[in-house]
């Protein structure tokens, strides 16, 4: 009897023992599986979820206007000087650009306004203000500042220039 109880005993240490190490292998078999699933939703969640909505949404969208282009005259103007120096010639070709066809024929009819305004302000420029790529871009937003304000309420989304020469 002894050595069953004996038995019994050892045997239940091992049930014990084996209990322990069943739970908590089962515990991080769980933890794992559920990783893998919160894993699993988060890439379906950020990449895969609503793909087909929005593609159905970008292809009803209409595709943005182009942008249309306006010449403006080609200008010859003389620049401010010091007594004594040379004088020298600026020539100006630039173009505006505006959102679409609609602007076009808001602007058209101050065109002439427009040209006023540029060579009256580019008059009083010296060579060494429009030098450099610092230069030609203050004479950019200048331009296109006086445009907005000849055209409003139309606006010029920006003034290109297609040449500049000073002689």
């Amino acid at each position: 009897m002894a050595d069953s109880e004996v038995e019994e005993g050892a045997k239940g240490e091992e049930g014990a023992a084996a209990a322990p190490k069943s739970k908590m292998k089962l515990i991080i078999i769980a933890g794992a599986a559920a990783l893998v699933l919160l894993i699993g939703g988060g890439v379906w969640f950020m990449f895969l979820r609503g793909h087909d909505e929005h593609k159905e949404q970008h292809a009803e969208a209409p595709p943005p206007p182009k942008p249309v282009f306006i010449d403006v005259p080609e200008m010859t103007i003389n620049l401010a000087g010091a007594p004594g120096e040379r004088i020298q010639y600026l020539r100006v070709k630039a173009v505006l650009e505006v959102k679409d066809d609609k602007m076009v024929e808001t602007i058209k009819p101050n065109l002439p306004r427009v040209t006023d305004l540029f060579q009256t302000y580019l008059r009083e420029l010296r060579s060494s203000d429009i030098s450099g790529s610092a230069g030609l871009f203050r004479l950019k937003e200048e331009m296109l500042r006086r445009v907005n304000v000849a055209v409003a309420p139309g606006q010029v989304n920006t003034v290109l220039f297609r040449e500049i020469i000073i002689q």
